[in-house]
């Protein structure tokens, strides 16, 4: 094999060989041959790689271009130092051991991920069906560790049909073990999302590819949160659509499932060092609706032994069938002599003690709302709807109705916790009504509605000073909340919809069904992730440790929102960003003009913005970084008097 060596080159190994193999073998060698100061010469690297050349080791190995090493640089130097050197060859190590593509196999797929649970590959699933046959799960884990690890590399996602072909049968082994199974559904140029590459999928999945790679950011499969961990995961797989990017209103499922592995292909690529991330993963997805569809089938050799057995029971088993049919139909007329099933009673153990909020009878309620008319209803939230209502007294009042047995905990947490705090800034909560079946909380009604409708409404207007009013507001109302006497109360659900407004525009904080309340002396509280996308702090989805910054974190994000009129991720921008990663940007060289809502129409202080936008910031940064809400209200009021003070009137001078 013709071999030379000139400026910016080195080796590489293709398969068989490993390309740290060769490198460790350069390695010792140029040590054996360097110089007494411990440098080594371009001679002697020039010499050592034509040494392995001529050996086995050459046989398998071509030259490759690598930028950060010349031998102009060695003659300057008169050598190069082993520190350089180690770093060189830390570079080499971290090239994909397969970057050129196998001449003998014709396939640039690396298959060496090995699935944990390899030997009970059948226990694995089949990924909600994708997969056509039993016992696929472990060679269609490798399969996809490949494509990440291409994708990775190159930014493409699949290869294209002839490849997929090559590669599934680049062995017996593992074309044994994928056979029949389906993944050759997963190749380039058929349509839909099988020609997306990296890049396009992050400019048209956006939200949901930000999803994906949150709620399947999985620790361990013996974790004891796994089952909701994993469940929020898989949420967010079934969420994928491709709406808008198939060519059909009703695509069939194998094409939508291509579109949900770009998405997961995506994700796992960025991580693809880490194996046992990546094998959660697998795990989790892998194996939903695990007892459904052909997972139920069992391996043609022991269904063959099973069905002549099968055959000498029929005629027992249909006698007892219609046996068991008789008793049961007897059964049944003899149980059913009630009317209708018993509702659940949902609030039935719902034991309250709480003197301090007063409660109200389900016949003032219907009278206060005329029995829950639709032209009372002013909108619905995550523990139920809500209605404008009336007492005798003639206060006006908005009530919440909540049915729902998994919000029975909000209910409980809002009477006993958070009655008796009292705030200017907090949506007060006057009273509750409790039945077995439903319940009922009443607060002061804010007629304004709430901040997202004023930001996000076309009809609706804010102006600069209105905007850092409402943020003083609410900085305000976190501030007490976070210092509250009996302990640190966390809202954990700071957002737009979640600010109302009083008649006078004043803000209030609501909805505290999500609240945590850290006891003096302690730091944080652990707790389940909770909150709405976009606003959740990062880090708090790691550790799930509830603390004050969190809250912190969520109103750096509505402090965007403020200045900007944008949503958390605007999906209508040709490479959707995160809404705080769009401000940071702005502040490596961007214009204000082109992130401020165009509500606005320039009229607001742009230092007083510039002021907030950096505050916001660093509401954002990590959480050692933040700041806390006392300095935060500062700040705001700050913005507020530099604004006042640029529209105030300049007087005229007198004359005596």
């Amino acid at each position: 094999m013709e071999f030379s060596v000139g400026e910016h080159m080195l080796m590489m190994a293709e398969q068989p060989l490993n390309s740290k193999m060769v490198v460790a073998e350069i390695k010792v060698g140029l040590r054996l041959k360097s110089t007494s100061d411990g440098y080594v010469t371009w001679e002697g690297l020039e010499k050592m790689m034509k040494e392995l050349m001529e050996g086995e080791m050459g046989k398998n190995v071509k030259v490759i271009a690598v930028p950060d090493m010349s031998k102009k640089a060695m003659e300057e130097n008169s050598g190069c130092s082993w520190k350089t050197l180690d770093l060189l060859i830390q570079q080499l190590c971290d090239y994909p051991d397969k970057a050129i593509e196998s001449d003998e196999t014709g396939c640039s797929l690396d298959f060496q991920f090995h699935s944990a649970s390899e030997n009970s590959s059948c226990r694995e699933g089949n990924w909600g069906g994708f997969l056509r046959k039993n016992c696929c799960g472990s060679g269609f884990k490798e399969y996809l560790y490949a494509l990440g690890q291409l994708a990775n590399q190159t930014g493409n996602i699949f290869v294209n049909s002839s490849e997929s072909h090559k590669c599934l049968a680049s062995s017996k082994e593992f074309t044994h073990r994928v056979s029949g199974c389906g993944i050759e559904k997963l190749k380039s140029g058929s349509g839909g999302c099988s020609d997306f590459s990296v890049d396009d999928v992050t400019s048209k999945f956006g939200i949901e590819l930000i999803s994906l790679k949150e709620n399947c950011n999985l620790t361990s499969s013996t974790d004891g949160d796994w089952d909701q961990s994993c469940g929020s995961c898989l949420k967010s797989w079934e969420d994928i659509s491709g709406r808008g990017l198939l060519s059909v209103d009703d695509p069939a499922k194998d094409e939508l499932d291509v579109c949900r592995f770009t998405v997961l292909v995506t994700v796992t690529s960025s991580r693809i060092a880490d194996k046992e991330y990546v094998q959660t993963v697998y795990k989790c997805l892998g194996q939903q609706n695990n007892n459904t569809g052909n997972e139920n089938q069992e391996p043609e050799g022991e269904a063959k032994n099973k069905s002549n057995s099968g055959k000498i029971l029929i005629g027992c088993i249909t006698g007892v069938v219609v046996l068991l049919i008789i008793v049961m139909y007897i059964m049944f007329k003899r149980c059913y002599k009630s009317n209708d099933p018993p509702k659940k009673h949902a609030f039935k153990d719902v034991r309250l003690n709480e003197a301090g909020c007063p409660k109200f009878s389900i016949k003032e309620i219907y009278s206060a709302t005329n029995n829950l008319n639709d032209q009372n209803f002013i909108g619905e939230g995550t523990a139920g709807k809500v209605y404008k209502g009336v007492l005798s007294h003639k206060q006006e009042v908005a009530i919440k109705h909540i049915v729902n047995d998994v919000n029975v905990e909000t209910f409980f947490r809002e009477i006993t916790s958070l009655s008796h705090v009292r705030h200017p800034n907090l949506v007060p909560l006057l009273g509750y009504c409790l039945r077995e079946d439903e319940c009922f909380l009443l607060y002061e009604l804010c007629p304004n509605g709430n901040l997202s409708e004023w930001l996000f409404g076309k009809d609706k207007k804010l102006s600069w000073t209105q905007r850092l009013e409402i943020a003083i507001d609410s900085a305000r109302g976190l501030w007490f909340l976070h210092t509250y006497t009996e302990g640190c109360i966390v809202h954990r659900d700071i957002k737009p919809t979640n600010i109302l407004l009083g008649p006078n525009f004043e803000a209030k904080l609501s909805d505290f069904g999500l609240s945590k309340v850290i006891d003096l002396g302690e730091t944080h509280v652990s707790s389940e992730v909770r909150g709405t996308f976009g606003y959740v702090d990062p880090e708090y989805q790691c550790n799930r440790q509830v603390t004050s910054f969190g809250d912190v974190y969520s109103f750096g994000i509505v402090l965007l929102q403020i200045l900007s009129g944008r949503k958390v991720i605007n999906l209508n921008l040709k490479n959707p960003m995160p809404l705080n990663k769009m401000a940071k940007a702005l502040t490596r060289g961007g214009s204000i003009e082109e992130f401020a809502d165009p509500k606005l129409d320039g009229q607001y202080s742009a230092e007083a913005f510039d002021l907030i936008l950096h505050l916001a910031l660093s509401c954002t940064a990590p959480k050692q970084d933040r700041p806390a809400m006392a300095q935060v209200f500062v700040k705001i009021e700050e913005a507020l008097e530099l604004s006042t003070r640029e529209t105030a009137p300049i007087p005229e001078p007198s004359t005596l």
